[in-house]
Order: C-alpha cells, then structure tokens, then sequence
C-alpha cells in the first residue's frame, strides 16, 4: 500500500513505526470524472484570468496578496509568509497520542478523513502494531493525539479496524454546528404508542447487513453511460421519470401502508456451514 506519509505512533516511551495511507477519496463526489471548461465554437480549454477591476489589467501571480475582509470592502493584506509563520514544522514526524477515551464516545460527526496506518515491513517491528490493535479491540477505547502533516497541525483519532489500524483526522469542536434547534422542538413532540409500533415495523422489516458492495451511485453509472455514448457517437434514450407517489397526509395511514409494503415474503438463507478458524480471522480482518 502506497504511503503519502512516514512516522511513528508514540504514547509513553512505546514508538510504532507506521505510515499514513489515504483510505478514501478526497471527498464523497456524485462523479469521479473531471469535467474542463471549454470554448463551444472550437472546444478548446478556457482561461481563467486573474483580472483586476481597478486598473482592467490583467495581473502576475506575483501581484497577487490574500486579503481578509474586515468590513464591506475593506481588506486587510496577509502575506504568505505571516501564514507560514503560524505553521508548525515538527521534525519528529509522530503521532502524540496523549490519551484513550471510550470509542462510543467520540460522536462520527469529528471524523474529517479517514487513513490506514501502514506497519513496517519486518516482524519485530510489526509486532508492537499488532499489540496496539489488540489492546485498543479488547479495550473498546481509541488513541486521541495529534501530529504535523504537510506543516500543519491535526487532531487525529486511531481506532482499529479489524487488524489494522486506521487514523480519522478531526474536526475541531468550534467547527462542529451544535443541534440543539433540532433537539429542543423534537424532543417535546409527543409520540403515539401504535405509531411507534408501526414504525418498528417497517424497521424490521427492510433490516439487513451492512453490505458495501451495496454502496453504488446510480448517477456515476448513467455519466459513464453517456460518456460512452459520445465518444461512440451513440445516442441515449430519454430518462424515464419515475411516477410520482401522492402524498398521504393520515401519519397512521402512511405506517401502515408501509408495513404492508415490506411483508414481502423472503428467502429462507441457506443453511451456514461452520467456517474455519482462518475463514473466521478473514472476516474480523474486513470488520
């Protein structure tokens, strides 16, 4: 696995030789095609000028400042160099965790991006990443620290996953939008017993396992449908709209509709067969 990061994890005087490796895309996207900008009539790229509207001038990255506006129309210049200044440059590439908190503690709405901690290539040094893992999985806590990436400070947690460990960089709490609008008006909203009942229903009856295969964006398929449509120089057929459903306005009536419509008879599951201890390890491994 490729690692855009290498360091160690550090708690006490334990040091885990580990590296950093992107676990996901850069951003949950509809689409992973990158669309140019282009002239219509010759289909060539555009430009995108730096333009003052001052002194109509075109303008050099060189003539160039950040600004932070401190009232309407008032700017208050910021040089690169004041912002590098605030960074930190650690040289010590670690991750400080400074303590372990319960992981049902930490709410997924910190979590900013996910990374893999890659371990070291030999058994004596992967022997106390293997040790680390186990111990935060029988503990059910999580490393809570931090550490310098591309010179500037995150806040990170290491939770295992399976027996790797994986490294979520958070958010901070100021960053974080409170939801006590929702809570407060939510809250003192009364629930009848019998449309508690109902929705438990159709709870029941759509629940399953996870499964990430499942994770499919119907967009995505469409745009790589169209995509090679054109270059084949094919024509699509027109999207048939779904059919509008009316609302049901009777919260009852809507429960128990839906309940009626999730009592579809399912396949009785085939009989499982007592897997190996290996069989066994693949699965905790992929949890």
């Amino acid at each position: 696995m490729r690692t855009t990061w290498n360091g160690s994890i550090s708690f006490g005087l334990v040091n885990i030789p580990v590296g950093l490796a992107p676990a996901t895309a850069p951003s949950a996207r509809q689409s992973d095609v990158q669309f140019k900008m282009l002239h219509r009539v010759c289909l060539q790229p555009i430009r995108q000028k730096r333009w003052c509207p001052v002194h109509e001038i075109d303008l050099s990255p060189d003539e160039i400042v950040r600004g932070w506006e401190v009232a309407k129309g008032q700017f208050v210049p910021i040089e690169d160099a004041e912002l590098e200044a605030l960074e930190t440059f650690d040289t010590s590439r670690s991750i400080e965790i400074r303590r372990f908190v319960p992981g049902d503690q930490v709410d997924p709405i910190f979590y900013d991006r996910t990374y893999y901690l890659v371990p070291a290539a030999t058994e004596a040094q992967r022997r106390p990443y293997a040790l680390l893992v186990e111990a935060l999985r029988e503990t059910g806590v999580v490393g809570l620290g931090s550490f310098v990436l591309a010179g500037k400070e995150k806040l990170c947690l290491i939770r295992p996953k399976g027996y790797a460990l994986a490294l979520e960089t958070l958010f901070l709490a100021e960053d974080v939008k409170g939801q006590e609008e929702i809570d407060e008006p939510v809250e003192s909203t009364g629930v009848r017993e019998e449309e508690l009942a109902l929705a438990k229903q159709i709870i029941a009856g759509l629940e399953g396992d996870f499964e990430p295969a499942e994770l499919k964006s119907e967009y995505r398929a469409r745009l790589r449908d169209l995509l090679a449509a054109k270059v084949e120089g094919r024509e699509l057929g027109p999207v048939e709209p779904e059919a509008e459903v009316a609302p049901v306005v009777d919260l009852m009536e809507a429960l128990k509709a839906s309940v009626a419509a999730t009592k579809t008879p399912a396949k009785k599951p085939a009989p499982k067969r007592a897997a190996s201890s290996g069989t066994r390890r693949k699965k905790a491994a992929a949890g």
